[in-house]
């Protein structure tokens, strides 16, 4: 049940008409509290503590859908994050799907089955450009069980490596499972499996594939059908046969966290499945996050990063707008939006016929706009939303409520010209096509997102994770409006700010080949440093040590506690919390909620969610009726 007080396992008799099929693992209905609910078969044992039980009402389906491993994974999950198991095996088993279950269990051969000769042990390729590369490969051929944090080269096959690793893992007799961000990064990773591996080795597991093919690919890797796994965050409690590898890409892209109770993260999920099942464990990215650099210190994985010379080759001329030599040149270019140094990078690749990437941090077209007379923002005069402008003939509307305020007069001055606040990726395509006529514009953001674009000359406008990767990669690349990466009110802002950085200047052509990146910041920024150097680890150690030194995760466990003032001081009231818990707080949230946070070493992290969850069950057993959201390491924190 997914009341905090009631979760922990009930026994049921089970009658012998059902008892073939009341095994481990299905589905069942069982009477709780005078209703018919829905329940998981754990286990099964020859008698129990309790004198009067009722009987098992229904088996829904004979299939075993809940992995015995997964089932302990669940518990372990919901333990760590103060959930209940009923919410992880909500997200660890799609619903069911009647249909696909009788044609998985008719007895017709399946024409897709995988084949059954494991592939050899693939060759280094790509991996020889790091040093530990090859022997992360040696390692998993060979049936062990390495840890490894990889640091992406730029304009790396990073598909192509993650399929290199699996195939090793596949050959050891092992299986594999991979998490992505999102459907475009799964859509790489399945073509760089298909020609490895070949047809049928590997399903896919995304929720975006619609209930039947999903159930579908979740059955066949529930019968071993396929011994490698990938998907987006959906696939982090997927069965695996002989788990042998766990991997995610870009771990510190926000898609990876669950906003579904207990509001898990692909990535602890994954190295927990790691841990339980002894198997290997790679996380990479062309960024590296903080708690990524925990496991390098601690020992618990080993980083694989590239020679610098071999950096240096690849990389492509990282320059910034606002160092002393380009404002000596360019007096302009601390406050201009595209400086002289970008315009030129952009002009001198349309005449190479090479395409330029220009990553915008807003969507739309002026998503925020102010009085031209006084710059106040300008408000709706219903919600005191922000106002946007949807194109150049537009009215202003409410971004909030959606109301046009076609009479918008600024309340301040009475002015009713507006100008732009923040110059959205709509605008800035606008703008850039009216500056290089000819050239063709594309846009790549929420509305219409492109997976590649042909390699000739033309300009594509693209928000931070839209980027299309170009053929024989980009000849410039401008990093546009950096200050609205870097003045987020975030924890994670420069870290963010450097995963987007970095994201879309990989994509860009090496420097010998002509590539450049110009970053429209100031060059003594720590993360414009790093990626001046694309030094990622380097980054990563000093946040790392700056969040140890305050007492932030991943140095410290927190608890984010939230609802109304009174449910949240009544559940803190019953929390028996360990030693050493300090309260910070609180904080105003959304509406009349508040937030508290609660912060612990990490020893003591198991405690601190093992209380909260004891807290909240004392809550739901006294039918409590506001609720409250308790959320463990959240990525967000203020």
């Amino acid at each position: 049940m997914p009341l905090a007080h009631l979760d922990r396992p009930f026994d049921y008799l089970v009658p012998q008409a059902l008892s073939a099929d009341a095994v481990p693992g299905v589905r069942v209905k069982v009477r709780f509290a005078g209703q018919l609910v829905d329940g998981w078969l754990l286990e099964r044992t020859e008698r129990s503590d309790h004198p009067k039980l009722a009987y098992l009402d229904k088996v829904v389906s004979a299939v075993p859908v809940l992995a015995p491993e997964v089932a302990r994974l669940a518990r372990v999950v919901a333990d760590r994050y103060a959930g209940s198991l009923a919410d992880v095996l909500r997200l660890a088993v799609p619903p069911r799907h009647a249909r696909v279950e009788k044609e998985a269990t008719a007895d017709a051969p399946r024409s897709d089955a995988a084949p059954t000769d494991p592939p050899g042990s693939p060759e280094p390729e790509g991996w020889r450009d790091y040093p530990a590369g090859p022997a992360l490969l040696r390692a998993l051929a060979d049936g062990r069980s390495p840890r490894a944090v990889w640091s992406a080269l730029p304009g790396e096959d990073w598909a192509a490596r993650y399929a290199t690793a699996v195939t090793a893992t596949v050959a050891a007799g092992r299986g594999a499972l991979v998490v992505v961000a999102d459907g475009r990064d799964l859509d790489r990773l399945d073509a760089a499996l298909t020609a490895r591996l070949g047809a049928g080795r590997h399903v896919c597991l995304s929720a975006a594939l619609g209930p039947a093919r999903r159930y579908r690919a979740f059955l066949a890797a529930r019968r071993g059908d396929a011994p490698v796994v990938i998907g987006t965050r959906a696939a982090m409690f997927a069965p695996v046969d002989r788990l042998g590898l766990v991997a995610i890409w870009d771990d510190g892209d926000d898609l990876h966290a669950e906003p579904r109770a207990p509001y898990p993260h692909a990535r602890e999920v994954l190295l927990t499945r790691a841990q339980l099942a002894e198997a290997g464990a790679l996380v990479g990215g062309h960024a590296r996050t903080a708690e990524a650099q925990l496991l390098v210190e601690t020992g618990w994985a080993r980083e694989v990063i590239a020679d610098r010379a071999v950096l240096r080759a690849r990389t492509p001329a990282i320059v910034p707008t606002g160092d002393d030599p380009q404002l000596a040149r360019d007096p302009g270019a601390a406050t201009a939006r595209l400086p002289s140094l970008a315009w030129t990078a952009a002009r001198e690749a349309l005449r190479a016929e090479a395409p330029v990437l220009v990553q915008v941090p807003r969507r739309g077209y002026l998503p925020s706009v102010a009085c031209a007379d006084c710059r106040t923002p300008a408000r709706c005069p219903h919600c005191a939303g922000p106002l946007a402008l949807p194109s150049a003939g537009g009215s202003p509307a409410c971004r909030w409520c959606a109301r046009i305020a076609a009479a918008y007069a600024c309340p301040r001055c009475g002015g009713r010209r507006l100008r732009a606040s923040v110059t959205g990726a709509r605008r800035t395509a606008e703008e850039l096509g009216r500056a290089f006529p000819g050239v063709p514009v594309r846009t790549s953001g929420r509305e219409e997102v492109l997976a590649d674009v042909p390699g000739g000359a033309g300009l594509v406008i693209a928000t931070p994770g839209a980027e299309p990767v170009a053929t024989n990669g980009y000849g410039a690349v401008l990093l546009l409006d950096t200050w609205a990466l870097l003045t987020r009110a975030d924890l994670r802002a420069g870290e963010e700010a450097l995963r987007r950085w970095t994201a879309a200047a990989a994509l860009a052509r090496p420097a010998s080949a002509g590539g450049r990146v110009v970053v429209v910041a100031d060059g003594a920024l720590a993360p414009v440093q790093a990626l001046l150097r694309w030094d990622a680890g380097w980054f990563a150690a000093r946040e790392l040590a700056e969040r140890r030194e305050l007492g932030f995760p991943p140095a410290m466990r927190m608890a984010s506690v939230t609802g109304l003032p009174v449910a949240v001081a009544d559940l803190l009231a019953q929390a028996r919390l360990p030693d050493g818990a300090e309260l910070l707080g609180p904080v105003p949230a959304d509406g009349e909620r508040e937030r508290m946070l609660v912060r612990v070493p990490r020893a003591r992290a198991a405690a601190m969610a093992g209380a909260l969850h004891a807290a909240a069950g004392v809550r739901s057993a006294r039918k409590a009726a506001e609720p409250v959201r308790i959320q463990v390491d959240p990525l967000a924190l203020f």
